[in-house]
């Protein structure tokens, strides 16, 4: 059995044309998952959507080939955020939904993920089968110039769940809303959904040409967004980035605010509204302390998991909790979908804004960010940190300076020859003095 990961923690991933995003191997891909299905005894049924670049086109091209001549049915949902796939492939009973889609990277990137029947990210054995497949497949094949046609309807399906979400209280004031759609895959369903909800839309960065995703715009690059929403004197503004699977914030100050803001906000609401099915909020390890000890307040409890929104919905599985999310901006509503949704998320920021008449400001006022120092230290080889007593007692002695006042992560990165160290504590100066020192006792042995 091949030891070679083609799938990271969100798909496969690279520069589209190069392996393994060449034509063979996405056609050997769409193959392989037919027979999967198959032997999963599925019907062979898929859907496909996907981003802005402009690879996009022969990769689902490439698909379609390859998923037909292994017998497979396969539509095309066009044009569409990475969570409206796992949202229509479950609705509509697909046995697989596939995304073609490389996020916040550039448009040079593209990737593939694949929802299971549930529209969550498909276990860690299909993975392994579909690399085993690409991976030893001989085929080589002709590239085909296939015409697809975008069945609409599955759209209007993904934008009518969307208004659903928002629960109709009556705005008090026309709401200014700013939506940075990074040029990628919320460009023409955001405007559309909040126009319709009755907000007063701006849509900026919503021309995709193929090459503009993610280009200086977007969740990459706020502080755009935050001077056009007070040069505009709007009331909020959201960033997306390339697939809307995520989505940050700029509040009417400019003050720009994340993931954890959004859990912060939305986990009192919710609980204020009975709408939490426990008290317990999922978030991985990159979330401040200050988003801990804002819940706390309120009676509720944070759980952290790894780096990875898989992770996070893992755990709001086992946990039977219905809000989770990353400090990067993915949010989860487990009675909703069970991937984050950018769009989703920023309708339910603004309910809450329009329900207490009331600006975002001062909704995100109680949550007091501790300093956080986020260090990456090149490294040749991943070995164990145990390894290693001189990393080992580095690190005990920040977390022993830290106390209860701080918290230290020390991980490696999950696609980059990275060590990351993340310190938060009480002090900015402190902190960014104790990631050094660790930095170097890190790079020393491991550089």
């Amino acid at each position: 059995m091949t030891t070679e990961k083609l799938f990271g923690t969100d798909g496969i991933r690279a520069t589209a044309g190069e392996y393994p995003l060449d034509y063979n191997s996405v056609y050997n891909l769409g193959y392989a998952l037919i027979k999967l299905l198959d032997a999963e005894q599925l019907p062979h049924h898929v859907i496909i959507g996907r981003d802005t670049r402009e690879s996009g086109e022969w990769i689902e091209q490439a698909l379609f080939h390859g998923i037909k001549d292994s017998g497979g049915e396969v539509v095309s949902a066009g044009l569409i955020p990475t969570s409206a796939i796992s949202f229509l492939t479950k609705k509509h009973a697909f046995s697989a939904g596939v995304v073609i889609s490389a996020s916040h990277n550039p448009y040079q990137d593209n990737g593939i993920k694949i929802f299971s029947p549930q529209g969550i990210k498909i276990a860690n054995t299909w993975e392994e089968i579909l690399e085993r497949a690409i991976i030893e497949s001989r085929r080589s094949v002709q590239r085909k110039d296939i015409a697809i046609s975008t069945e609409n309807a599955l759209s209007q399906d993904y934008i009518q769940f969307l208004e659903r979400g928002f629960e109709r209280v009556p705005l008090p004031r026309k709401i200014k809303v700013v939506l940075d759609c990074s040029n990628g895959a919320s460009s023409h369903i955001a405007p559309m959904v909040f126009s319709d909800l009755g907000f007063d839309v701006l849509a900026i960065n919503a021309s995709p040409d193929g090459t503009n995703i993610n280009k200086v715009c977007g969740s990459l690059y706020p502080e755009n967004l935050a001077r056009k929403v007070v040069e505009i004197r709007a009331d909020i503004g959201v960033a997306y980035d390339g697939d809307a699977d995520r989505a940050l914030w700029v509040d009417e100050r400019g003050r720009i605010l994340n993931g954890d803001h959004t859990l912060f906000v939305l986990a009192r609401f919710m609980k204020e509204k009975r709408r939490l099915k426990t008290d317990t909020v999922v978030a991985t390890t990159m979330s401040n302390m200050g988003l801990e000890k804002g819940l706390e307040e309120f009676g509720l409890k944070l759980i952290r998991t790894k780096v990875g929104d898989k992770y996070v919905l893992e755990e709001m599985m086992k946990l039977k909790a219905n809000l989770g999310g990353e400090q990067s901006g993915h949010t989860i509503f487990l009675d909703d979908c069970p991937t984050g949704d950018g769009i989703l998320t920023s309708i339910k920021m603004l309910e809450v804004m329009a329900e207490k008449d009331t600006t975002l400001s001062a909704l995100t006022a109680g949550f007091k960010e501790y300093p956080q120092i986020l260090k990456n230290v090149p490294v040749s080889q991943k070995r164990d940190f145990q390894e290693y007593p001189e990393i080992v007692n580095a690190i005990e002695d920040v977390k022993n300076l830290l106390s209860n006042s701080g918290r230290l992560n020390v991980r490696y990165s999950g696609t980059e020859p990275l060590a990351r160290i993340m310190i938060e504590g009480p002090d900015q100066t402190q902190i960014e003095r104790y990631a050094e020192q660790l930095a170097t006792v890190i790079s020393k042995h491991l550089k």
